[in-house]
């Protein structure tokens, strides 16, 4: 198996020894360093665990044939464009399990038409995780709310739709929502 795992770990700006004590239980610098270029196998525990100390998906840390990656010619900060220091490459990004996705048709609020929302499908005992956050919510006969949860309060969401001159909604027992955590938007 090939592994991104020094490519990701640079583009975070991390040493060996960083990766290795946010592992858990954390390792040494040494062992990041054979999992990295091979002179160790790679299992599945160690994936995981390299995978959440840098908090990436283990997906992200493997090489696919049939992945997609975009070599990194510049990287744009404060002071302007320059080269990136060492090779990196971009992974384009692959739904999660669970996700689903919103279709921006118009223009509303700061989204675009033709944009893609990707959103994480929360159970109700997660939805605190989306407060502030945009979120699509389930209602009967096929439809749904798009908006901001503002507030959550014993069973009771509160939506702000997004759009001037809007009103708050509530909805109660809402079985799940779909919070936004990814733009998709072609420029």
């Amino acid at each position: 198996m090939i592994t991104r795992i020094r490519e990701v770990r640079r583009a975070k700006g991390l040493t060996l020894a960083d990766v290795g004590a946010r592992c858990v239980p954390p390792t040494t610098a040494q062992t990041i360093g054979r999992l990295e270029t091979g002179t160790r196998t790679v299992s599945v525990d160690w994936l995981n665990r390299i995978a959440a100390a840098l908090d990436v998906t283990a997906a992200d840390l493997v090489e696919l044939p049939d992945r997609a990656d975009l070599p990194v010619a510049a990287i744009l900060g404060a002071e302007g464009a320059s080269a990136p220091r060492h090779t990196q490459v971009v992974s384009a990004p692959a739904p999660a399990a669970g996700q689903i996705a919103v279709i921006v048709e118009a223009g509303l609020g700061d989204y675009r038409a033709g944009d893609e929302i990707w959103c994480d499908r929360l159970a109700p005992s997660d939805f605190a995780r989306a407060l502030n956050r945009d979120v699509i919510v389930p209602r009967p006969a096929g439809r749904y709310v798009f908006g901001r949860l503002i507030g959550r309060q014993e069973g009771r969401l509160q939506i702000l739709p997004l759009g001037a001159g809007t009103k708050q909604q509530i909805f109660e027992d809402t079985a799940w929502l779909g919070m936004a955590t990814r733009l998709v938007r072609a420029l």
